[in-house]
């Protein structure tokens, strides 16, 4: 589930622990569960980044970066259930990996969490990760964005607006929830070619992307109802509490009092829009 803003979150969770910090050691927790995808393999990992220093940690995408002295780059993707956390988990049986780190004498662990273990840990150099994570395999960040930058990439496409705001190629960091969030900010139908839209639209959609995702961050991301995100300290976040129509079909649209939120299928996910906010 963790998307832009939860991922946003957890890094701004961990900077402060991990910037600066010497790794005394990388290790792999005993779990029962199937093991999570790790990549090169953990001897060789291991022996590269012994005694290195985390000098950042930031976010590509859904995904958490920590950059390490010599440009060697840790990437955490969580998918649908991983957590990068500084304290202790929901539970203690779906450990994955520890950075065991040492700044200004104290030490501290932390952990990668993942209940369904479809997430992964890689280490890349500085070229890898430009192959793997730069254009053209990711677009432009959402966060940065801007109405001319929405026109040229989505342009591209006439795929329903729904479905391309969820190609990372196009645009990163939007996930299922937050673009059903966003286009009903915008006013604009998910059903729409994505190559239809005009000036006027573009700009709706450039801001209702900034306001929805900033907001997000803010709230420190959405805790939906199986609890699974928490952020790095392992608290709830508190954005669902501003859903406007995720998860809210059969209700009265919160915007116009007049709608009823309905859900689709779209590419195999979930959509909710209200039909008279969002008319064709």
């Amino acid at each position: 589930m963790p998307e832009l803003p939860e991922v946003e979150t957890m890094v701004r969770g961990i900077r402060d622990a991990v910037e600066g910090a010497t790794l005394t050691r990388v290790e792999l927790p005993v779990c029962a569960c199937r093991p999570i995808s790790i990549k090169p393999d953990f001897p060789l990992l291991q022996e590269r980044v012994a005694g290195r220093k985390i000098v950042e940690a930031t976010r590509r995408a859904k995904r958490v970066v920590l950059r390490l002295d010599n440009d060697d780059r840790f990437v955490v993707e969580p998918r649908m259930t991983g957590l990068v956390l500084l304290e202790d988990a929901p539970d203690e049986t779906h450990f994955r990996f520890e950075w065991h780190l040492l700044l200004k004498r104290r030490r501290s662990i932390l952990r990668f969490w993942d209940r369904r273990g479809l997430g992964t840990v890689r280490l890349f150099s500085a070229e890898e990760y430009e192959q793997e994570l730069g254009p053209p395999k990711l677009g432009p960040d959402a966060l940065e964005m801007t109405p001319k930058l929405w026109a040229t990439q989505l342009s591209r496409t006439a795929r329903p607006l729904k479905v391309a705001l969820l190609d990372q190629k196009l645009v990163a960091g939007i996930g299922n929830l937050y673009a059903s969030e966003i286009l009903h900010l915008a006013k604009l139908s998910p059903h729409r070619p994505a190559n239809s839209l005009e000036r006027a639209e573009w700009n709706r959609l450039n801001k209702a992307t900034l306001k929805v995702l900033e907001l997000a961050i803010r709230y420190e991301g959405s805790t939906l109802g199986d609890g699974t995100y928490r952020n790095a300290l392992n608290k709830d976040g508190s954005y669902q509490n501003q859903h406007r129509v995720y998860m809210k079909h059969d209700q009265k649209c919160p915007t116009c009092r007049k709608g009823t939120i309905e859900r689709i299928v779209q590419a195999q996910r979930s959509t909710f829009f209200c039909a008279k906010c969002q008319p064709e």
